[in-house]
């Protein structure tokens, strides 16, 4: 038996253990304000906290010992702030207060006296407050001696040199505020205003006298640019963070309206001769980004080389422009930024270079964004023939394209399209050089330089069609040129999912390769660069490069190959509009689409690329099949049923491939030109009903197949029931009884056999389609059927199919039967509901209505139980 103690001997044990509780928390307390205080922010020169002496550890029965007192803290600094702000801005408003107001009641001895004797005060005030260490309040005083010194200005311009040119003392201020601002920062450099203000008062001094000598903008130029100079000076070498983060703001400001100056005076310059003042400024600017950028940090430094890089190419492409025709001055811009890539030769540091081959890219992305839109309108101008389909061949290819463009200015855009291309090509076949070349300044990769491939090959593929469009060649070249291209892409898209499937046989030598290459390479890359400035060898970007491609072949696909696809459907679906003009050409274009593509299925091997050939060739068939229709003048429903000859091609095409993975989209392909077959048919009923059973027969030839049979077995049963319905309907039939019956019973007997022979099938597979067949006709006449007996014996009916449903536990026949004799019975009192609905006051259904929502969503619990419940018990059905 358990011991149990008398209550007072328990009570005392009770005692005992809260009086060890209760010292066990006192030690924790003292522990925690220990730490607590230990974490306090300190003075600099206040003690250090040191751990707790041995023997006052975290043992139960130690104590911590005395714990020192922390400091009490201070007021917080923000309150102090606030309220030297606060002090600061009411002796500014007093200042200027006295200045405005009660200037004039004074003489000029006294005014001078007071204004001296105010700012030599303020002046003066910081630096003793400073030794008494009070640098907030330093700071307030400070700044109203900013303000002092503005208004001492403001006065001796009012009252000294009244007449005196604005612009030209507000300069000439600037510049005594800003020698007066630096001298007092550096002599008090504790404080932390002075010097940011005299960086403020350098920015004027250049650009208002400037402006008040009436210099032309070129003048301004160089003013601004002198201004954003020195900002960078101070930015690089200043002291203190708001030096340098004024210093950069003004850089910035300056420097881009000196760099917007000189672009602007280039731009409008009228000769070359004219273009060169500008140019000079530009170049000015270009070495002094590019100066900056050498000492800069890594980030300022790349935005430095950037713009040095925009700045050279503005300068030397502005006198270039004005030496040639308008179409061509893109042209000249970008052979100025192409040239920028000599900088991969130069020994700049890795940043600024970086900055450099970025304005380069610029250029020509800036010179791609202004011919791209021609080739936009290459390939999009044909979409006004489907207006006026077979109208005849135009004069030209601008005739089929629109008159809309200005295609004599864009004479230069082909150029730029194949300069370009022809860059990315020679990159993209000469990688390795360029990898070795591009060592010191970066390091691209393979994806680069499958970028490079594909770019090469859009835009080679854009000049061709821009070429012929700004030449104006005759239709049928423009028609022949465009199947030739399409013909081309799909080559190299068939080439070059071949060569990736092949590159995996090759990776291994092709790695191997790059690694001897980058082996080679770096020797030559110490020679390069050993200092940090010109961080990365040749080696180091050459070997891994070429490696790494040659693992590119096991990898994903080719990015040539699918810029091919891509360009290729694109361009088909071009050149097909293209062809709408004249019959002929629609027939030879549309047959030869059909070919190239569906023999480029039959080449490539990879499984995504073959399915969009195949689905294009489909396409490209079925369209051919509605240019037959129109041949032979077929009104659209009428070439509704012409129109299922390709869907039944690759119903055929989909038994031959089987289980092949194309099969199922070349299928859809040929379902979707069954829909369109459908859409002309649904005008006229009679058309409608036969294309809806052709397109059941052949989801029936589908459904032979084992795996479609699922999907296509159901389809091609609801086709047939559509069709029925729709030639029911086109009949004007008024009984359909007398053509559902007929099925249905033999329906329901086939049914009732499969159930019999297979106990586990499903009621709507045994009965589904028997009572549908007669239910669902019968339903859609009964509702426009002003009569009593068919609504009656639809009903009676139902009701007996629900109750032989429930009695038997049969999904089918409980669902169909239940729906059908819901829905007769609300037609039957929808007279009546109506009528009695009328008599109704207007505020009782909103009030039943609610007290419905209230009841449901009081037992809301309840019925999602029943409703869990019917679900269960529906799904136990067969």
């Amino acid at each position: 038996m358990e011991h149990v103690p008398p209550p007072a001997e328990e009570l005392a044990l009770l005692d005992r253990e809260l009086a060890q509780l209760d010292a066990r928390r006192a030690q924790l307390l003292t522990r925690r304000a220990w730490l607590v205080a230990a974490l306090q922010p300190k003075a600099p020169d206040a003690p250090r906290w040191s751990t707790p002496p041995l023997g006052h550890g975290w043992a139960p029965a130690q104590s911590w010992g005395a714990v020192p007192k922390a400091a009490k803290p201070s007021a917080p600094r923000s309150a102090q702030n606030v309220l030297l702000t606060l002090g600061g801005l009411l002796l500014t408003v007093a200042a200027v207060a006295f200045t405005l107001v009660s200037w004039g009641s004074m003489g000029i001895g006294g005014r001078a006296a007071v204004l001296a004797l105010v700012t030599v005060a303020a002046l003066a005030a910081p630096a003793l407050l400073l030794r008494r260490k009070l640098a907030a309040t330093a700071e307030a005083l400070a700044a109203l001696a900013l303000v002092l010194t503005l208004l001492d200005a403001y006065a001796i311009h009012a009252v000294a040199t009244p007449d005196a040119d604005g612009l030209t003392f507000t300069a000439i201020a600037s510049a005594v505020l800003a020698a007066l601002w630096a001298a007092y920062g550096l002599s008090l450099d504790k404080l932390h205003l002075p010097l940011p203000a005299a960086v403020f008062f350098v920015q004027w001094p250049l650009l208002l006298g400037a402006w008040a000598a009436g210099a032309p903008a070129l003048v301004v130029g160089w003013a601004l640019l002198a201004t954003a100079v020195v900002d960078g000076a101070i930015a690089l070498w200043g002291k203190g963070l708001g030096v340098r983060v004024t210093a950069g703001i003004g850089l910035v400001v300056m420097g881009s309206a000196a760099l917007l100056t000189g672009l602007g005076e280039s731009l409008t310059a009228d000769s070359p001769l004219g273009a060169v003042l500008p140019g000079l400024l530009l170049l000015t600017a270009a070495v002094a980004a590019l100066a900056g950028a050498w000492r800069a940090p890594s980030g300022y430094a790349q935005l430095g080389g950037a713009v040095a890089g925009l700045a050279a190419v503005a300068a030397v492409g502005g006198v270039l422009r004005a030496a040639v025709p308008g179409a061509w001055h893109v042209p000249v811009y970008l052979l100025c930024g192409l040239a920028l890539l000599s900088v991969v030769r130069a020994r700049l540091p890795r940043t600024a270079g970086r900055g450099v081959l970025l304005a380069s890219g610029a250029v020509v992305a800036g010179a791609l964004v202004w011919a791209l839109p021609g080739v936009a309108a290459v390939l999009l101008g044909p979409v006004q023939l489907v207006a006026e389909v077979w109208a005849g061949a135009p004069d030209g290819f601008r005739g089929a394209l629109g008159e809309a463009m200005a295609w004599s200015e864009l004479a230069a855009a082909p150029l730029v399209l194949a300069v370009v291309a022809g860059g990315l090509g020679a990159a993209y076949h000469r990688w390795p050089t360029l990898v070795r070349l591009a060592a010191p300044l970066a390091a691209p990769g393979v994806k680069a330089r499958d970028a490079a491939g594909a770019g090469a090959l859009a835009l080679g593929w854009g000049a061709v069609l821009l070429a012929a469009a700004t030449l104006g060649v005759p239709y049928p070249v423009a028609v022949a040129l465009e199947t030739v291209l399409v013909a081309g892409l799909l080559a190299v898209a068939v080439l070059g999912a071949g060569g990736r499937e092949a590159g995996a046989g090759a990776a291994d030598a092709a790695a191997a390769g790059g690694g001897a290459t980058g082996a080679a390479g770096s020797g030559s890359g110490g020679a390069v660069g050993g200092s940090e400035p010109y961080a990365g060898t040749a080696g180091a970007g050459a070997g891994p490069g070429v490696g790494a491609g040659g693992a590119a072949g096991r990898g994903g696909p080719s990015a040539v190959a699918v810029t091919a696809l891509v360009l290729a459907v694109g361009g088909a679906v071009s050149l097909g509009l293209l062809s709408l003009a004249a019959e002929a050409a629609t027939y030879a274009v549309l047959g030869a689409l059909t070919v190239l593509f569906a023999g480029a299925a039959l080449r490539t091997r990879p499984v995504v690329e073959q399915a969009v050939l195949a689905v294009a060739a489909v396409v490209w068939g079925t369209a051919l099949t509605g240019c037959v229709a129109g041949s032979l003048g077929l009104a659209p429903h009428e070439a509704a049923p012409l129109l299922l000859v390709v869907p039944a091609l690759t119903v055929l095409l989909g038994a031959r491939l089987r289980n092949h993975p194309v099969a199922l989209p070349v299928e859809l392909a040929g379902g979707l030109g069954a829909l369109v077959a459908i859409g002309l048919a649904a005008p006229r009923a009679p058309f409608l009903a036969l294309v809806l059973a052709l397109c059941g027969v052949l989801a029936a030839g589908a459904a032979v197949r084992p795996e479609r049979r699922p999907v296509a077995g159901y389809l091609a049963a609801v086709l047939f029931v559509t069709a029925t319905w729709v030639r029911l309907a086109a009949s004007e039939v008024s009984a359909p009884e007398a053509y559902t019956l007929p099925v249905t019973v033999p329906a329901l007997v086939i049914g009732a056999l499969r159930r019999r022979k297979d106990p586990e099938a499903s009621s709507w597979t045994a009965y589904g389609p028997g009572l549908g067949a007669t239910l669902l006709p019968s339903l859609a006449v009964a509702w426009g059927d002003p009569d009593w007996p068919r609504p009656l014996l639809l009903g009676v009916a139902a009701l007996v199919i629900t109750l032989l449903g429930a009695k038997y536990r049969l999904q089918a026949p409980l669902l169909l039967g239940g729906a059908v004799l819901a829905l007769v019975t609300l037609h039957e009192l929808a007279p009546y509901v109506v009528q009695v609905a009328g008599a109704l006051p207007r505020w009782l259904p909103p009030a039943l209505a609610g007290l419905l929502l209230l009841a449901v969503g009081a037992t809301y619990e309840q019925r999602l139980r029943d409703a869990r419940k019917l679900k269960d018990m529906l799904g136990r059905m067969r």
